[in-house]
């Protein structure tokens, strides 16, 4: 069995921790207003790594959580994944300075994969995960919606996922969004067509969490992580049960 990351999720708006269901951002849960707390309480629960997410610029641009991630690296010890907003190279490197450990690249990495493509061999396979958050379109294809899932692009899941594959990306994260923020499990179809369409990548899953048997599930399905955020946030979930799992 192939080493598997769960990585707790914080996501901030305007300062504050929240949720949105199914990545809409008039649907928003607020629960907490200290993401910094929220980033030490899962530290002292044992978590390793944590997903950290600048929901602001998801949809408008420019990272703006530089001074958290700094905080969080000093304070904790984890190690951070994060990103929204990320539109250049100069955002990438201004984000491993603050602290991280990993650069997520959405909306630009479906747009323009040629150029995160050379930001993996600049920067190293290590350093940059890659988020094709996907929703299914009445035919059945995985579509790709960009600027916090507010506009669908034209690339395909299986296209794009294929490519950064055989361009030698590692880490891959595919959010359902259908499935996001709530409750209702993870989508296993999704993530057993990524590893057969890309056996290489290591997948990590997001999206519906719940219970359990869901974090077991993935693992059991080949992902290589798997992203926890509601359910921690309302305590469906022990994250101490989750990292034994």
């Amino acid at each position: 069995m192939n080493a598997f990351t769960v990585y707790p999720a914080i996501d901030v708006r305007e300062g504050r921790v929240v949720r949105l269901a199914q990545g809409d951002y008039r649907r928003e849960t607020t629960y907490g207003h200290d993401p910094l707390e929220t980033a030490r309480a899962y530290a002292a629960q044992g978590a390793r790594w944590l997903h950290l997410v600048d929901l602001d610029a998801a949809r408008a641009g420019g990272y703006t959580l530089a001074p958290l991630l700094d905080q969080i690296r000093d304070t904790t010890g984890l190690e951070v994944q994060t990103g929204g907003g990320v539109r250049c190279r100069a955002d990438v490197v201004r984000i491993l300075e603050a602290g991280a450990s990993r650069v997520v690249v959405g909306s630009l990495a479906i747009q323009q994969p040629d150029r995160v493509l050379e930001w993996i061999a600049e920067f190293g396979a290590a350093r940059i995960t890659v988020a094709l958050d996907a929703r299914q379109d009445a035919q059945g294809q995985w579509r790709l919606p960009v600027h916090g899932w507010t506009e669908t692009a034209e690339a395909t899941l299986d296209g794009l996922a294929l490519r950064y594959a055989e361009g030698g990306l590692v880490h891959l994260l595919s959010t359902d969004i259908e499935r996001d923020g709530m409750l209702s499990g993870p989508n296993g179809e999704l993530y057993a067509y990524l590893r057969a369409i890309a056996p290489g990548l290591q997948v990590q899953a997001s999206g519906g969490v719940r219970e359990l048997a869901d974090v077991a599930e993935a693992r059991r399905q080949g992902c290589a992580g798997i992203v926890l955020g509601r359910a921690l946030l309302e305590a469906r979930l022990a994250l101490p049960e989750a990292l034994a799992c």
